[in-house]
């Protein structure tokens, strides 16, 4: 797998997967909508850490910036 995710994708994932989390802890969503949102939460983390998209790889977007070799 070749890593397609950059600096910024990455902190968005994480800060929408802790406003996911933060918004079921404080029972602002529940039933259906809690669990397709914390299911949307862990596959953003995940691919946070791991560093690529597979969504982002068949379409192929890369948002890792590219360090200019001189």
């Amino acid at each position: 797998m070749k890593r397609n995710i950059g600096k910024l994708d990455k902190n968005i994932r994480i800060l929408l997967a802790i406003i996911v989390a933060a918004l079921y802890f404080t029972h602002i969503i529940n039933g259906l909508t809690a669990i397709i949102l914390g299911i949307v939460a862990i596959v953003l983390l995940a691919t946070a850490f791991i560093n690529f998209c597979p969504i982002w790889a068949a379409l192929g977007i890369n948002t890792l910036k590219k360090n200019p070799k001189t």
